[in-house]
C-alpha cells in the first residue's frame, strides 16, 4: 500500500521525522517497506501483512503503528471517536443475503452538487497513485483509504421509484449481466453477489468489488445512495478469482474488516461530502443480521511473553508497549487480560500479545545469552542399529524403509489412512517384500547385470507385548550383530566430510570379481583395491559374495572419473590391470 507522508501528518501536532527514519522504523518494527519516493511530500510503499490488513491498510493504521514505534501520539484517532448517529431514511429500504453481507449501512444524501475536488484531495488521492473522479467518488477513495473502509456512491435518482429506492445485495441470477464502471461488460452467475435494484431487478454493482455504470455519479446526480457494507472475505476472494479482477476494495474486504467499521467509515463519508459537494443528509439505515459479540479477552503473564521472545522484559517494559499500541488491558500480579480492539482481529492468543510487546519495544532488545549445556543421554539402542545398517551395506545391501502399517497385526488402528493396511506390522517381512519387487524394478542401473538386488529394513514392529526394534534382510546373512548396548560404536556414515565438487566428464564403470580364503578382511581388501587401482578410482563398492570350498568369492563395481578430462578405455584397461596384477600378487585367483 502506497502511504502519503503528507496525509500522515495530518494524524500528528509533532512534525514526522525524515523520510528514512520512517521507513527504517516501519521496516525494523512493523512491515517491510518496498519503495519511498520524496515526490509528493513523501510517499511509502508498505508492504502489509495480510494479519494486519484489516487496519493497515489504511492511513489511519499506519500513523497509529508510528505513533507506537515513534512514541509520538496522535493527535486524533477516528477510530476512538464516537460515530456520529443520523435519522433512520423512509425513502431507502435495504434487504441482504445475511450469509454474505455481515452488515450493510446505506445513507440518502440530497441536493448534492457534483463536480472538481478541491486541490488539496487531488494531490492527496495523485500521491497514492489515484486518479481523480469528481468530488463525490473521490471523497468515497480518500475515506477507503483515510480509514480503511470501502464504500460507494450511486445516483439515487437512477433507482429510485416515486421517491423510493428498494435495495437488494443478493445472489447473481443465471443469464445476468452488468455494464462495468471500467466499461467491461460481465456475465453474472449465482456464485456472484450484486447490489440490486429490487424493482427493476438490475444489478448495479458487484458487491464488494466493482461499481456498475447504470447508476454511476455523473455531473448530473443531485441525489446519493451511499452503500457502506462489510462483506463475507472468502466470498469475495472467491469472486475475484473467477471474475479476475482485483480492486482497493475487494483487497480490504477478504482480509476481514470488523463490521463496527462500517459505521466509522459512513460517519466519515457523510462528514465529507456536505464539505465538497453541499446536500443535506435525508437519513440512513443500518442492517446488522447478526452482530457478533466482541472477541474474547487473551490472558498472558510477564513469563509468558519473556519464553515466548526469550528476553527479560519486566512489567514495565511491558505495559509500556500495550498502552503505545493503545490495547486494553488489566493487570494483576504479573497477568493480563488483554482486550483487542476491533480493528485487531489478529489478537487471539498469547503469542500475538507476545508479538506486539517485542516488536514495538525492539527485538534487537531481546539480548543474547548463552543456552544451557543440555546433558545427553547414551543412545546405546542407536549406536547398536547404525552398527547393523553399517555391517549389511558393507556386503551389498540397501537399506529401505517401508510403512509401519499393515493388512494384519495385534494392534489395530482406530482411524487407518489407507483402508488396506488396517493394523500396526507386527512383522517387517511383509512390507519388505513388496520393497524387494520394486528394487527389482531399479536393478538394471543399482547393480550389475544378472545380479539379484539385496534389500533390507531395520525398524519398529508392534505386538501385543509391547514395541521393538527388528532386522530382515531379502536373503539370509550370517553373523548380524545383535542391536544391543555398545558405547564405542561410531557410525562410519556420520564421518565429517569436506564438500568436493563433482566432475562435468563421464564415468567408466568396471568389475573385478576373485577368490580369496575364507578369513580374508573385506575392509582391507578394499584399500588394497584403491591403493592399486590409482588416484582415478572414486569408487569401490562390494556388491557381492559366497563362499564355497573354504574360499570367498569377492565381487567389486569400480568407478573411475577425471575431473580434468574424458578417460578413454585403453586407460581404464590399465588401471584394471594393475588391480589384476595387485589381487594376483596377494595370492588371490581373478575371476
Amino acid at each position: 500500500m502506497k502511504v502519503s507522508v503528507l496525509w500522515l501528518q495530518k494524524y500528528f501536532s509533532d512534525p514526522l521525522p525524515d523520510m528514512a527514519t520512517l521507513v527504517d522504523a516501519l521496516t525494523f518494527h512493523s512491515f517491510e517497506v518496498e519503495s519511498s519516493d520524496e515526490r509528493y511530500g513523501g510517499v511509502i510503499d508498505v508492504n502489509v501483512l495480510p494479519n494486519r490488513a484489516a487496519d493497515c491498510l489504511s492511513h489511519r493504521g499506519i500513523a497509529k503503528e508510528l505513533s507506537a514505534i515513534l512514541k509520538m501520539p496522535l493527535k486524533e484517532d477516528p477510530l476512538r471517536i464516537t460515530p456520529e448517529s443520523f435519522l433512520e431514511t423512509k425513502v431507502l429500504k435495504v434487504s441482504v443475503d445475511s450469509e454474505f453481507v455481515n452488515r450493510h449501512i446505506g445513507a440518502v444524501v440530497r441536493g448534492v452538487t457534483v463536480g472538481e475536488s478541491p486541490k488539496w484531495l487531488k494531490d492527496a488521492l495523485a500521491s497514492v497513485g489515484q486518479k481523480s473522479i469528481n468530488n463525490i467518488v473521490d471523497a468515497t477513495n480518500y475515506v477507503m483509504l483515510d480509514i480503511g473502509q470501502p464504500l460507494h456512491a450511486f445516483d439515487f435518482g437512477k433507482i429510485q421509484k416515486d421517491g423510493v429506492a428498494s435495495i437488494s445485495i443478493r445472489s447473481a441470477k443465471a443469464g445476468e449481466e452488468i455494464a462495468l464502471l471500467s466499461g467491461d461488460t460481465i456475465q453474472l452467475g449465482d456464485d456472484i453477489h450484486v447490489i440490486a435494484d429490487e424493482i427493476s431487478g438490475m444489478p448495479l454493482d458487484i458487491a464488494g468489488i466493482k461499481g456498475g455504470l447504470h447508476s454511476g455519479v455523473g455531473e448530473n446526480t443531485k441525489d446519493l445512495f451511499i452503500s457502506v457494507g462489510n462483506y463475507n472475505g472468502t466470498i469475495i476472494r472467491k469472486t475475484c478469482q473467477r471474475l479476475k479482477i482485483l480492486t482497493d476494495a475487494s483487497t480490504r474486504y477478504q482480509n476481514h474488516p470488523s463490521p463496527v467499521l462500517t459505521s466509522y467509515g459512513m460517519s466519515a463519508i457523510l462528514k465529507l461530502i456536505p464539505l465538497l459537494a453541499g446536500g443535506e443528509i435525508e437519513g440512513v439505515i443500518d442492517v446488522y443480521p447478526v452482530q457478533k459479540a466482541p472477541s474474547e479477552p487473551v490472558q498472558v503473564t510477564v513469563d509468558q511473553i519473556n519464553t515466548i521472545l526469550g528476553s527479560t522484559f519486566n512489567a514495565h517494559d511491558i505495559e509500556d508497549a500495550l498502552l503505545r499500541l493503545d490495547i486494553p488491558f488489566e493487570s494483576k500480579e504479573n497477568t493480563y487480560i488483554v482486550s483487542a480492539p476491533f480493528e485487531r482481529p489478529d489478537l487471539t492468543i498469547s503469542e500475538d500479545i507476545a508479538e506486539e510487546v517485542g516488536r514495538i519495544i525492539g527485538l534487537d532488545k531481546v539480548l543474547p545469552k548463552e543456552l544451557k549445556q543440555i546433558s545427553v543421554i547414551d543412545q546405546a539402542r542407536f549406536k547398536g542399529i547404525e552398527k547393523v545398517k553399517d555391517f549389511l551395506v558393507e556386503r551389498g545391501f540397501t537399506e529401505v524403509s517401508t510403512q509401519s502399517f499393515a493388512k494384519k497385526g495385534d494392534v489395530w488402528l482406530l482411524n487407518p489412512l489407507d483402508k488396506t493396511k488396517p493394523a500396526l506390522r507386527t512383522t517387517l517381512a511383509e512390507n519388505l517384500t513388496d520393497a524387494f519387487v520394486k528394487a527389482k524394478l531399479y536393478a538394471p542401473i543399482t547393480v550389475a547385470p544378472n545380479v539379484k538386488p539385496k534389500v533390507f529394513e531395520v525398524g519398529t514392529v508392534f505386538s501385543k507385548e509391547g514395541e521393538r526394534i527388528a532386522v530382515q534382510t531379502s536373503e539370509p546373512v550370517p553373523d548380524i550383530p545383535e542391536i544391543a548396548p555398545d558405547a564405542e560404536y561410531v557410525p562410519k556414515r556420520y564421518a565429517l566430510s569436506l564438500y568436493k565438487s563433482f566432475s562435468l566428464y563421464p564415468f567408466i564403470v568396471r568389475d573385478v570379481a576373485f577368490w580369496a580364503p575364507d578369513t580374508t578382511d573385506v575392509g582391507p581388501t578394499r584399500s588394497h583395491i584403491k591403493e592399486s587401482a590409482g588416484p582415478m578410482l572414486v569408487r569401490c563398492t562390494l556388491f557381492d559374495t559366497f563362499s564355497k570350498e573354504g574360499r570367498t568369492s569377492f565381487a567389486f563395481r569400480l568407478v573411475f572419473q577425471s575431473h580434468e578430462r574424458t578417460l578413454t578405455d585403453e586407460e581404464v584397461q590399465g588401471f584394471m590391470a594393475s588391480v589384476t596384477e595387485a589381487l594376483t600378487k596377494k595370492g588371490w585367483e581373478v575371476r
